[in-house]
């Protein structure tokens, strides 16, 4: 009988030569990229680090455990194989950065605990099976980035759209309607604000600078264009003409 898979076990005196001290001094557990299909208990005890580095492995679950990382600034799981996520996720409150791309995830198995991360800046859920946003998303108001792309979404909630300090929004290729892909995928960044002045508020310089563009302009669209000159193919047979009944004729030449 063929076994499970097993993956590479993590140890504590394993879990520790991968401390790193991150570029603001926090501490970083990074254990990506180690083939760990569960996750290892052992690290509990180094609940006290800042950052923790799970990603590129083949985990399927986290545990409700991981409340134990209440120090935990940014968490990385992207690349695993996860369903689902704990509940207890929402406790860890000083979290600003939830990468959780290209797992298993679907709509359902999102914890409602999400929106309790008041401090989150940064979540990425691309790369996923979720079909709809959770409208209670909106209550993360600090949230500056969010990553909804390679799912299967027709819309994304206003609650989500409209967050106050919302500055990126990836949600490229998900089945939106042709009208919401156009709005989701449009980066133009539009001008917020628009100053007009009156003329006797100018100084006579700028006042004569802006008189002579305008007068550009005007000269540009009083210019009538030429008549283009079609080409002529005389050589050509135009379709459905002779050419259509002398077609044996010409492939025997």
């Amino acid at each position: 009988k063929a076994k499970g898979q097993k993956g590479k076990k993590i140890t504590l005196k394993t879990a520790k030569n991968f401390i790193r001290i991150s570029f603001d001094g926090g501490r970083r557990l990074d254990l990506s990229q180690m083939g760990i299909t569960t996750f290892p208990k052992c690290i509990l005890k180094l609940a006290d680090v800042d950052e923790l580095d799970l990603s590129r492995n083949m985990l399927k679950k986290i545990p409700n455990s991981i409340q134990e990382f209440q120090k935990l600034r940014w968490l990385d799981l992207h690349s695993n194989q996860l369903e689902e996520l704990p509940e207890a996720i929402g406790t860890l409150q000083n979290l600003f950065y939830l990468n959780i791309c290209n797992n298993k995830l679907t709509t359902k198995n999102l914890p409602e605990g999400l929106n309790l991360l008041k401090n989150l800046r940064i979540l990425n859920l691309g790369l996923n099976c979720l079909d709809s946003i959770p409208t209670s998303l909106g209550a993360l108001k600090e949230l500056t980035e969010i990553g909804l792309f390679d799912n299967a979404l027709t819309t994304i909630p206003n609650s989500v759209k409209n967050l106050p300090k919302l500055k990126k929004l990836n949600a490229k290729r998900n089945p939106f309607p042709d009208e919401e892909q156009e709005e989701h995928v449009d980066s133009i960044k539009r001008i917020e604000m628009l100053y007009l002045v009156e003329e006797k508020d100018l100084c006579s310089s700028c006042l004569k600078m802006c008189q002579d563009e305008r007068s550009k302009l005007n000269k540009l669209k009083n210019v009538t264009p030429s008549p283009s000159k079609k080409p002529s193919f005389p050589l050509l047979l135009t379709p459905n003409s002779s050419a259509k009944d002398n077609q044996e004729e010409w492939r025997l030449r």
